[in-house]
């Protein structure tokens, strides 16, 4: 149980009442009120610090000023106080980290701009709430993802951030805390831009942000980009699979790596989707992540698996079975040439980086990663750039891999 008291630290009228919060020898925290008294209504008293009598003027009101009614009405401030604070340390322990910031946090929470709030965790939600019309439930997931992130984070230091704290500093020690705890340099730069875009729209909204947020940098390094080859492609098409779970997922697979789509469009297809035009298949849909209408050609070996199914696509399926079926289909094909890359740990909920199998790091986006790198010497750029959604063609060249050397040699064939 922590002993709460009340003190003065000036003779001066009127001095602040100022609240200790103590328990143990491991809890020891301070902070001013919002009350004040005049110094002649504060009884003085003595305590021992280091075989030392000091003054501390923590014994409270003096019995005089009780009498009258501005005493009995601090008194009751005081007491409800105290009574609150202690509730709130109840609430607190074992979840934050108690010292004279979460005190001072408490007595004096941050404003709010016309009801915005300025604590960056707070922010999350505010930003939620308000682009929940813009914001596909995947970016919803992951923000509220970095925001229990945030929490650990402030938890474990001992510090409530503002959007106005989010500044180098602030990042540095947020890189510090995220290595610590095992996350890779490229997640870790996600969640610094998530949270630079949450202090952006702060700063939209009239809350002040730290001088130096626009000169947070973060740089994504480069990875192992995982495709299937064409040969690869061929291994999974001929392996013979005895499970109907598991030959539903090669097809979707094969599809995937022939259409160039993401997870949560082509899990959707259908053949109502497809228009004959002329001796071309072309399947139109429009993407969930996007809202662009697209029309894509099938080749050949789509068509093959739509003719075994009697017309139909595979079977609808969720995306994790989607993606743990795929990881046996490849494992069964014999991809199990070791590999530097990450993958997923469910256990930690972290990406890993290390020497893997193959087909350990096999995962729905590797279709459209397979389309762009398999077909991108067969295929003009701007067309596989409309299948797979890039931009730009520094996008499209970053994504699949391909160096600047390899560009210029490329050109090199125009320019004999």
């Amino acid at each position: 149980m922590p002993t709460i008291n009340y003190f003065i630290q000036t003779d001066k009228n009127p001095a602040g009442i100022y609240v200790r919060l103590r328990e143990g020898s491991l809890i020891d925290c301070k902070a001013r009120t919002k009350y004040s008294v005049n110094p002649d209504h504060w009884d003085n008293g003595m305590r021992k610090s280091k075989g030392k009598l000091e003054k501390t003027k923590e014994q409270g009101l003096t019995a005089a000023f009780l009498k009258d009614a501005a005493g009995k009405t601090l008194k009751n401030n005081l007491e409800t106080f105290k009574s609150k604070l202690l509730d709130h340390y109840n609430k607190s322990v074992d979840k934050e980290k108690i010292n004279s910031k979460w005190l001072r946090y408490y007595i004096n929470p941050p404003a709010s701009t016309e009801g915005i709030p300025e604590a960056l965790v707070n922010y999350f939600d505010h930003y939620i709430k308000h682009k929940q019309s813009e914001l596909k439930p995947a970016s919803i997931k992951k923000l509220k993802g970095v925001k229990r992130l945030v929490e650990k984070f402030e938890k474990e230091t001992g510090n409530h951030y503002l959007i106005k704290d989010v500044g180098d500093e602030f990042k540095l020690r947020f890189e510090k805390y995220c290595i610590k705890n095992n996350y890779t340099n490229n997640t870790i730069a996600r969640y610094i831009k998530f949270i630079k875009t949450i202090c952006y729209n702060g700063r939209d909204k009239g809350i002040e942000t730290h001088f130096s947020l626009n000169s947070i940098k973060v740089k994504i390094q480069p990875v192992n980009k995982i495709h299937l080859s064409f040969d690869e492609l061929k291994k999974i098409e001929e392996v013979k699979l005895d499970q109907d779970h598991l030959d539903n997922a090669r097809d979707w697979l094969l599809i995937s790596c022939h259409t160039g789509q993401r997870v949560s469009d082509f899990l959707r297809f259908k053949k109502e989707m497809i228009k004959k035009t002329g001796k071309s298949n072309i399947l139109e849909f429009t993407q969930v992540k996007t809202g662009k209408n697209m029309g894509i050609p099938l080749n050949s070996k789509v068509m093959t698996i739509l003719k075994k199914r009697k017309g139909d696509f595979p079977v609808q399926t969720s995306d994790q079975t989607y993606n743990e079926n795929i990881k046996k289909v490849c494992k069964a094909a014999g991809l199990t040439e070791k590999i530097k890359g990450a993958k997923y740990n469910h256990e930690t909920g972290l990406r890993e980086v290390g020497t893997f199998e193959k087909w350990e790091l096999v995962s729905s986006h590797i279709g459209r990663r397979s389309l762009a790198s398999n077909y991108h010497r067969l295929v003009p750029t701007p067309i596989l750039m409309y299948m797979t959604g890039h931009k730009t063609e520094d996008m499209f060249n970053a994504y699949i891999g391909k160096s600047q050397s390899e560009s210029a040699l490329q050109a090199a064939k125009y320019f004999k």
